[in-house]
Order: structure tokens, then C-alpha cells, then sequence
């Protein structure tokens, strides 16, 4: 009998593991200790996993100084130790990996971590980062608890919100490399507003959460994390006199977060030392980001501290006498982080975008437009008719944007009150201006945990013990037709966009087409085409669109495929019906079936083999 549901929060820059007991009613969860090195021959258990993985040179350390509780002769340094030593050495440092896990434009699967290192270090794919951390929190547990094996236990390890099917699947297939059964996927806005219901609840888990939203209410969960900048909307509806939770939108999928600030303030210091004629190399650069990384977590979680000694290293024969010392200021990452990625902007502004070169480096899709307010008041914006069809709910007349009536932070840069006030006044000052009421600061979420508590406590919710938010697929999905059309010269056949899996189709459930033929290529390599959409709420399997706008349909990544001929001529075109599929975790699959029984299936992922 199970008797842990363990909740991961499988972060760009810190992972976590909380757990709780199932077997008695109203556990709160807790919080697993990490062991991890931290030092030549050390271990020491941290509530935190820093997700950074050190490729350590041949010969750079002696027998036994990388040994953990459960591994004697690791080849690589995971965590805190990871963190800290990669700063003085960047190019043998994989950072971010759960952000390229979710890049379409690269193959995932491939050795390309660390991004910028030299030929000389070993490289890794993002698959195998994700996997390699997942398995570390596996093996911390079991070294912590030998009694109750990690494989016996109910898992559920969380994603963006905004991540796509295709990285939820490579999510799924990271915990399954590490050993993981049966595991479940949470959304991380989602999970952090459980860790809230938790924080919230009684034994009987009827708290004073529920003094505290009403129905009616559209709770905005902002999470700013490592990586990325994650919204999600949820209503609170009733039903039979019991309150419900219903996820009505998310955002984009938007690489915007702590890197991109500690990007920023490294060049922010690098100026200042610049007029002093102290000028640093990339190399140098790379280390002091990392430098900056640390100094404003520190800044961020105390409001008593002024600033933060930075020290960036040399690579000449003068290793220590050459470092160069410097600091990172209060006033300076207030400036950075506040008028850069925090603006007061108005209801209306979207993010900015600019002319883009025609070459470019291979790296990560950072969003153009750092300002996270922007980003924000954009999905606003965009979703302003997303309570439209909840019984309860009536947006005022004339609205020009989605009224929030209560938020929830969530992300180590909301450690920070003063961020937090400025995205709440910011909030604030649009739904004055639209004649909305202001909405109110739900609190109480430990920023560092709270997704990880909000997974564990999933677990109890899947057992009946808890509150459910309903979710389903934050898009509705389409797949492209291409049109039958005599060649024309420069002109390719226009593509119609079919309706296969509707906004909001629960996960494990199927949904059939309307009765009608289309023509499937067989034995020759094909690529499919697929579109998703935020806000056509009202497309059912079977709508067949001609037209959209791209406010409408944004093109998801597409699968180039070759579908066994069955015994049939390679090229041939066979009819069948399509039927479509959402899997537990969140992957679409697109069933064809022909007369006779025949059938293909397409899964919408990023697999090495897509002729399933």
C-alpha cells in the first residue's frame, strides 16, 4: 500500500522534494532534507537542490572527493558544490537545463550542455540533466527513507504551465530514465496555489482558505521562476453549494526570469567597473553572473543587507592576486530589477519586440521584452472573455482586460516585498482605471517550497482528500489539412486548421470526430502540422477553420514522421478517420483509423522514432 505521496518541483535553478503521509488524515507535507555535496570529500543535507550540474576535469579531484551516501565514485557534482565551484569554471557548468528541455528548436536529446563550452568538456542533453537531477532526488529519499522505497510511493513532479505536450512527454521520459513509476504532472501555478489551500486547512481540511475566496473570484497566480514567467487564471465556482476550483487560462510560454536578471545586473556591475578601467572578458562575465545569481538571493531574502561582495576570478597564473573584487548594491538591483523587468506600465502595453538579426547564435528563445508587467497585462488582455460561460460571473461592461480579484505570488524574486508591491500597485492601478475594485494579496506561500508542497499535497487531493482544481488542456489543439489544389507556381496549397482536442479536455479522456475522411500519406516521410490556441473556448472536435488570425492560433512545433505503409504503396494515400487523445500527462495523441481496422497514431512529442 502506498503510503507517501511525494510532490517535485523540478526547477531551472533549485529543485525540491515534499512529501506527505497519506495514512493520516490532514497531514501537512513536508519538506525532504537533500544530502548533495558541498566540498571535496563533504555531503550535507539542504532543503534545496540548486539544479546545476559540474563536468569535472579527468584529474581535477582526488578518489573519494565527489563520493555521495549512495554513490562512491559519482563522474559529475550535483547541487550546491555544483553551484558554487561552476562559477569559478562556467564553461564546465550545465545551468538551466529544464528551460532547454522546453526549446523546440534544438534536439533535446543531444549532447549540448554546457552550451558554450569547448570542445575538451564533456557535454550532456537536457534530457539527461533533467533525468540525472530527478534521480538524485530519488536516491536522496531512499537514503532517508530505506523503509519506504521511492518506487512504491505516489510521485508527482511539476511543469510550467505553459509547457506544450511535446515537453510534458520529455518531462515524463526524464522521471521514467530516473526510475520513476506511474508518475503524475502538475502545473506549477497550480501546485503553488494547493501549497496555499495546505497552508491554509484544518485536519479536516476545511480551513479558513475558504473564508478567504468566494465565489466569483478570479485568482491571477503570477510565478516568476529561474527561467521562466508562468501566469495562470483561476475561478472559484460553486457547485452544489461546495466551492470549486477551475483553471480558466495561462499564459505563453515566456523565458523571462531569474536568468535573465542575473544577466542584467552582472552587465549592471561590469559598467561600473568598466569606468573604473576594469574591463572583463566573457569568461570573466560567465563567473560573475553566476556571482550575481548568489548575491541576489541573498538581497532579496534580507532587507537589511546594503550589498554583497563579488568576486570574479582570473584565469592567468595570478589566480587569487588577480581576482577582482567588487559588489553588488541594494540601490543598483532595485534600479535593474524594478524599471527593467517591473515597470509601472499601463493596462494597454504589450511587450516589445524588435527587428531580429538573420543569424543568430543556437540558444535559448529568451522573450525579447523583459519587462514582465507588459507580458502580463498582455494575457490580461488576451483572455478578457475567459469567465465568460462560469455561471457567476459577470465582467463589467466595456472591460478591456480580465479582472483579477486576488493574487498569488510565487518565485524566489518574490521574496522580495518591494517587487511584490510593485506588480500588486501596478495590477492595482489598471483595475482603477477600468472601475474594478483592487484585487487583494493572498499570503502566506514559502516561495522556495511552496510548488513542491503543492505537488505533495496533490497527492492527498488525487485520494479524496482535498479540494480539486479542475484543469484540463490550457489550449484547445488543431491539426493542419492541408488542401487538395492543382500546382501553382510560388504558391503552396492553402492549410486548413481541424479541431482535434477542444480548451479544457481532461486528461486520460478521448475525443471522437465528427464522421469524415481525410487522406493520410503512408510509407514516405510526411510532416505534420499543429496549432494551438488560448482563446477559442468554443471550438469542438470537428471544427474545421479556414481563416484565423495569429492572435487566434499560434503554430506548435511540428513532427516530421514516417508512417508504416502497412503493406500498402509507399506515398499511397489511404482515408481514415482521425480521433484524438489526451494522455495523463498532458500528451495528445492523434489516432487514424482506416476501413478494415488499420490504425496509426501520431503522438504530439519529440520522439527519436515519431512512426508509432
Amino acid at each position: 500500500m502506498t503510503k507517501y505521496a511525494i510532490g517535485i518541483d523540478l526547477g531551472t535553478t533549485h529543485s525540491a522534494l515534499s512529501w506527505v503521509d497519506l495514512q493520516t488524515e490532514g497531514a501537512a507535507p513536508e519538506i525532504l532534507p537533500i544530502a548533495q555535496q558541498s566540498g571535496p570529500g563533504a555531503v550535507q543535507d539542504f532543503a534545496l537542490l540548486p539544479s546545476f550540474l559540474y563536468m569535472p576535469n579527468a584529474s581535477e579531484f582526488a578518489a573519494g572527493d565527489l563520493a555521495l551516501p549512495w554513490n562512491a565514485a559519482p563522474a559529475r557534482i550535483t547541487g550546491e558544490w555544483a553551484r558554487s565551484h561552476g562559477a569559478l569554471t562556467p564553461i564546465r557548468l550545465v545551468s538551466s537545463a529544464k528551460s532547454w528541455l522546453g526549446h523546440a528548436g534544438v534536439d533535446r536529446r543531444a549532447g549540448i550542455l554546457p552550451a558554450d563550452a569547448p570542445a575538451e568538456v564533456e557535454r550532456i542533453s537536457p534530457l539527461a540533466a533533467s533525468t540525472h537531477y530527478l534521480q538524485h532526488l530519488r536516491d536522496a529519499w531512499n537514503h532517508r527513507h530505506p523503509e519506504a522505497p521511492f518506487e512504491q510511493q505516489s510521485v508527482t513532479v511539476t511543469i510550467p504551465a505553459s509547457f506544450d505536450p511535446a515537453a510534458r512527454e520529455l518531462t515524463a521520459e526524464a522521471a521514467q530514465a530516473a526510475g520513476y513509476q506511474g508518475i503524475t504532472l502538475l502545473e506549477e501555478p497550480q501546485a503553488a496555489l494547493y501549497s496555499w489551500i495546505a497552508g491554509h486547512s484544518g485536519k479536516s481540511g476545511n480551513g479558513d482558505w475558504r473564508k478567504q475566496v468566494q465565489v466569483g473570484d478570479v485568482i491571477l497566480v503570477v510565478d516568476v521562476g529561474g527561467g521562466t514567467s508562468d501566469f495562470s487564471l483561476i475561478a472559484v465556482t460553486e457547485d452544489a453549494g461546495n466551492l470549486q476550483l477551475n483553471r480558466v487560462a495561462v499564459g505563453e510560454h515566456i523565458l523571462l526570469g531569474g536568468d535573465n536578471m542575473d544577466l542584467a545586473l552582472a552587465h549592471g556591475v561590469a559598467r561600473g567597473l568598466a569606468a573604473e578601467g576594469r574591463q572583463l572578458d566573457p569568461w570573466q562575465m560567465r563567473a560573475l553572473t553566476y556571482a550575481c545569481r548568489l548575491a541576489k538571493e541573498q538581497l532579496l531574502s534580507d532587507d537589511q543587507l546594503h550589498s554583497v561582495p563579488l568576486v570574479v576570478p582570473s584565469r592567468g597564473s595570478r589566480l587569487i592576486g588577480g581576482s577582482i573584487k567588487t559588489e553588488l548594491q541594494r540601490e543598483l538591483l532595485r534600479t535593474i530589477l524594478l524599471e527593467g523587468f517591473f515597470p509601472a506600465v499601463e493596462s494597454g502595453a504589450r511587450p516589445l519586440s524588435r527587428p531580429r538579426a538573420g543569424l543568430t547564435q543556437i540558444g535559448l528563445p529568451y522573450a525579447q521584452d523583459a519587462a514582465v508587467t507588459r507580458h502580463l497585462a498582455a494575457l490580461l488582455g488576451r483572455q478578457v472573455g475567459a469567465t465568460a460561460q462560469l455561471a457567476g460571473f459577470a465582467q463589467a461592461e466595456g472591460a478591456s482586460f480580465l479582472h483579477p480579484t486576488a493574487v498569488l505570488f510565487n518565485g524566489g524574486v518574490f521574496k522580495s516585498q518591494l517587487l511584490v508591491a510593485r506588480v500588486l500597485d501596478t495590477l492595482n492601478a489598471w483595475l482603477a482605471a477600468d472601475g474594478a475594485p483592487a484585487a487583494r494579496l493572498l499570503q502566506g506561500t514559502d516561495m522556495d517550497h511552496a510548488v513542491a508542497r503543492g505537488a505533495a499535497y496533490y497527492g492527498q487531493v488525487r485520494q479524496g482528500q482535498g479540494i480539486r482544481i479542475r484543469g484540463g488542456t490550457a489550449q484547445a489543439y488543431y491539426v493542419g489539412i492541408e488542401s487538395s489544389m492543382p500546382a501553382v507556381p510560388g504558391l503552396e496549397p492553402p492549410v486548413q486548421a481541424l479541431c482535434v482536442a477542444p480548451f479544457g479536455m481532461e486528461e486520460g479522456t478521448e475525443a471522437p470526430l465528427p464522421p469524415q475522411q481525410l487522406g493520410l500519406v503512408v510509407g514516405e516521410s510526411v510532416r505534420f502540422r499543429f496549432f494551438g490556441s488560448s482563446v477559442r473556448r468554443e471550438d469542438q472536435p470537428g471544427t474545421l477553420l479556414d481563416f484565423w488570425s495569429p492572435e487566434e492560433l499560434q503554430e506548435l512545433a511540428g513532427i516530421e514522421a514516417t508512417l508504416p505503409a502497412e503493406g500498402r504503396a509507399v506515398g499511397e494515400v489511404v482515408p481514415v478517420q482521425l480521433r484524438a487523445r489526451v494522455t495523463e500527462i498532458g500528451t495528445l495523441e492523434l489516432l487514424a483509423e482506416a476501413a478494415g481496422g488499420a490504425q496509426w497514431k501520431v503522438e504530439f512529442d519529440v520522439r527519436g522514432d515519431q512512426t508509432a
